[in-house]
């Protein structure tokens, strides 16, 4: 359906592909995966005709029609979420319409001489409208929008009057309601809550079209993807797998073309070490000249490209007292809806409790709570004794000094700090080479929480409140953070919808249900396996 035969690209001094090919198939599901910058949104881009290679050809079946969700939403106001999405529709939208304007000329007495054409005329695209399910169009809208975790109120409400990640979302919807033949997701995982990201997983198994998705959810990417293409050094690598299968061949051919290097190195050292050797004797010339015209002929197993793996070794935490947190009592409305309603719950030192609940059953108010942020309506929330907490949420960004560097904003917040310990602590958090004097102000919402994430850990409080700590992270930062965390001697409560940061990390579980809180021994892990659901109200 798409092949790019001998794609060659260049941005400004930066090649991004040499002379790279490969190809999508109907019905193929297939996850993109490369470093950051290594390309993979220019790849989108050349698939959609946004950009042209410079050299080759990217080929698209005639009538092939291409959906493509981008972070980019644009503008989006003036009508509700569900008509926004219709919209997005392809070619039923579009009879929609003229179906609403042969409507309005059939009512319209300066038309009446014309109303025998115009009814026919609606007999036909109205046959054609039923033909595309057109009648079915709203409800189908409304079934995407629930899935992705939207209200009654919120789809009928102004879709101006959401928020950048509740605008993705529709943007998404768009895509997902289209039913094009190629899918291109850009990250459509981003800002997706855990029981969002699964409806659209079972949603992506069952589209009959071809994909072509990157996404930095390890577990999305294994269950939606059957093959991984690699962009890496302007090469793209296709492997028939899923994403786990793709890291263990990675991993296996790397080690077989080293040892391949190894041979010929060994090889190599010793056929010099002779033409050296015996270069000025007459009686071996033949035999020298022999051995140096082999090795003009050998072609040379290059050493392979080694993934620069961030690491960081956090400080340990001062030690916390006994009791962490304690709320007794607790509750909290907002307006006519009550969230809590006389919670108990404590929070013991090294705990690590991962909290989960549909959307808007309070996951976020309770770490808000927790952090003092929101006070309660009535009961009492208690810090105990040496407790000293790091709150991380979306907006931890707003304390960023827009005229500071990245470095400086480090430098900043840690002025005794040896430099180049810094510098290390913002190549982790995905801040490399120049990238660390850029102004906080141009950074993006994604670069910012990273920057946020990163001062927060340097010198770690012994109480993290996390609250999505993964958006925006890569997985080669996620990795990083899941080892460094994993070494954390402190106590956590967290919300997240990365499984494998889930499963990893927490050591409780505490669900939040429209029937009350449930609170279980054990991590995620153990929660799924003891529930059969992978999120309220969803089994795995």
């Amino acid at each position: 359906m798409i092949r790019l035969d001998n794609v060659s690209k260049q941005n400004g001094r930066q090649l991004l592909f040499v002379e790279a090919s490969a190809a999508l198939q109907k019905g193929e599901k297939i996850g993109l995966v490369g470093p950051n910058g290594a390309g993979k949104t220019t790849l989108f881009r050349l698939v959609t005709g946004q950009e042209a290679p410079d050299e080759g050809q990217v080929l698209v079946d005639r009538g092939v029609t291409i959906g493509f969700f981008s972070q980019d939403v644009g503008e989006m106001a003036g009508r509700p979420a569900v008509a926004e999405v219709m919209d997005g529709a392809g070619p039923v939208s579009e009879v929609a319409a003229e179906l609403a304007e042969l409507e309005a000329a059939m009512a319209d007495p300066d038309q009446a001489d014309e109303l025998d054409s115009i009814i026919e005329r609606f007999g036909e695209v109205q046959a054609r409208f039923e033909e595309l399910g057109g009648y079915a169009l709203e409800g189908r809208a409304r079934e995407v929008l629930a899935g992705l975790g939207f209200s009654q109120a919120m789809m009928d409400g102004d879709v101006g009057a959401l928020s950048g990640g509740w605008k993705m979302r529709v943007a998404l919807a768009r895509i997902l309601l289209m039913r094009p033949d190629v899918m291109l997701l850009d990250e459509p995982s981003n800002h997706l809550d855990l029981e969002s990201l699964i409806w659209l997983e079972q949603f992506l198994a069952g589209f009959e079209g071809a994909l072509l998705l990157t996404s930095h959810d390890r577990e999305f990417m294994n269950r939606v993807v059957s093959k991984v293409i690699e962009i890496d050094g302007g090469t793209l690598t296709t492997y028939s797998g899923d994403y786990e299968f793709y890291e263990g061949q990675r991993a296996l051919n790397e080690k077989q073309q080293q040892a391949q290097f190894e041979r010929q190195q060994a090889m190599l050292a010793k056929e010099i070490s002779f033409i050296e050797r015996f270069k000025a004797r007459a009686s071996h010339a033949a035999q020298v000249q022999s051995r140096v015209k082999k090795l003009e002929k050998i072609e040379r197993v290059e050493p392979p490209k080694r993934r620069q793996s961030v690491s960081f070794d956090f400080r340990p935490a001062p030690r916390s007292g006994e009791d962490v947190v304690n709320l007794r009592a607790v509750h909290k409305r907002y307006g006519e809806r009550t969230i809590y309603d006389g919670l108990d719950f404590m929070v013991r030192r090294r705990e690590r409790w991962c909290v989960l609940g549909v959307n808007g059953a309070g996951k976020s108010t309770l770490l808000k709570l927790v952090a003092g942020v929101t006070p309660p309506d009535d009961g009492t929330i208690s810090v105990g004794s040496s407790v000293r907490m790091g709150y991380f949420a979306q907006h931890a960004m707003e304390s960023l000094d827009g005229d500071h560097t990245v470095f400086e904003a480090l430098e900043y917040a840690f002025p005794q700090a040896p430099q180049g310990s810094l510098r290390t602590l913002a190549g982790c958090f995905g801040f490399s080479g120049d990238d660390v004097e850029k102004k906080c102000r141009v950074l993006s919402g994604g670069e910012k929480a990273r920057l946020a994430m990163a001062r927060m850990l340097y010198d770690p409080p012994n109480f993290l409140v996390l609250d999505e700590p993964t958006n925006h992270l890569d997985m080669a930062t996620k990795e990083m953070l899941v080892a460094a965390l994993a070494q954390y001697e402190g106590t956590m409560l967290f919300v997240s919808h990365d499984r494998h940061f889930l499963a990893a990390l927490s050591t409780r579980v505490l669900e939040l249900t429209p029937e009350g809180v449930q609170q279980y021994g054990g991590g995620y892990t153990e929660y799924v396996a003891r529930t059969g659901q992978e999120a309220p109200g969803l089994h795995a």
